[in-house]
């Protein structure tokens, strides 16, 4: 790899709904203030599959998926200046933004008002396609890059870049820490990293899930409490119970149900996006002055302000490593909910 352009290898799916195959893609070359990053490892997240499948509209196609991207600096252009060859680096959900809005200028570049680029399924500011983690090699600008700090692994630190972030930035925004109950729906590889990130932010955890299949891992990861859904009794056990809930699945619920789990004032945070629109009776919200929020990642200060409390904290993901040509049968597994809690593709294997 040099400053031209090249082709580096990658796994893509050709169409929507068509198997990964391995191909090769083109990397741009290195600019003034671009990183190469040779790719370690790469996890999957929910939202590779929603993507890949055209879950959430018409996708770009051939689509590398993949914005769980953790690796090594190999290059630098002339103009970096936070980060060197050798650098343990990590690249999450975007990779520009306007950089100029009031929201990018607050460190907000997720909610960019011209909508940032996204890490893959998107188009970069020369209207060439983004193409994400699963390959060997990516060029990103050191401004969208983040530090990966030498107490966590690779391996178990590329999850953070989303699944991580995401579960993190609504916990710090809603507060959560000690004297607050704090619900987490749903056990998979949001969930737990939230469970993670909430008992050592000091918060009182508790997971609802479907089942108590979980139960034992949920304890173990530092739940205090844990619920079946499927059980009525959940519901009016824990009426009135939560200051903060976490959603992290991404199938539609009987939101007014959860609703009623929040205490006044209580809020229900979206992370989870499902595929189908949900309903809900206003008064879920109006009685007990609730809300209803969504959320989704963070920017890049506070992605790399999560990686920091994570590496302070020993707060990695649960993650089963796979080779690359065994991501058909990955995202089978995903939506089996077969995975304890988030595969990585070792991208060595590419």
């Amino acid at each position: 790899m040099t400053t031209q352009a090249t082709t580096v290898p990658a796994y893509a799916a050709p169409a929507a709904k068509a198997p990964l195959e391995r191909t090769t893609i083109p990397r741009r070359a290195v600019g003034e203030h671009d990183v190469l990053i040779e790719i370690k490892y790469a996890g999957i997240c929910h939202s590779d599959i929603h993507q890949a499948r055209d879950g959430w509209g018409e996708g770009l196609f051939p689509m590398v998926p993949g914005h769980e991207i953790a690796g090594i600096v190999t290059e630098t252009g002339p103009g970096v200046t936070g980060f060197a060859v050798g650098d343990r680096v990590g690249v999450g959900c975007m990779v520009d933004s306007c950089r100029v809005c009031d929201n990018c200028r607050a460190g907000l570049q997720q909610h960019c008002a011209d909508g940032s680029v996204m890490t893959y399924n998107a188009l970069d500011k020369n209207g060439e396609p983004t193409y994400g983690g699963y390959s060997t090699h990516i060029v990103v600008d050191e401004a969208f890059t983040v530090r990966i700090p030498d107490g966590l692994s690779l391996d178990v630190a590329a999850p953070l870049l989303c699944a991580g972030i995401t579960v993190y930035s609504p916990l710090r925004h809603w507060n959560a820490g000690p004297g607050l109950k704090v619900a987490v729906v749903g056990l998979g590889g949001l969930g737990h990293m939230a469970v993670k990130i909430a008992n050592a932010l000091g918060a009182e955890v508790t997971v609802l899930s479907q089942s108590l299949r979980k139960k034992d891992d949920g304890l173990s990861l530092g739940a205090r409490h844990y619920y079946a859904t499927s059980d009525d009794a959940t519901f009016e056990a824990l009426a009135g119970t939560f200051d903060l809930i976490i959603s992290t699945v991404s199938a539609p619920l009987p939101l007014d149900r959860f609703l009623g789990l929040l205490k006044t004032d209580g809020t229900m945070v979206n992370v989870g996006a499902p595929e189908e629109p949900v309903s809900l009776n206003l008064f879920s919200l109006i009685g007990g002055r609730r809300a209803l929020a969504g959320s989704t990642i963070g920017g890049i200060a506070e992605t790399q302000e999560m990686l920091d409390f994570c590496a302070e904290h020993g707060l990695g993901a649960e993650i089963e490593l796979i080779r690359a040509d065994q991501v058909n049968e990955a995202y089978e597994r995903v939506l089996r909910s077969d995975v304890r809690y988030r595969f990585v593709i070792d991208t060595a294997t590419i």
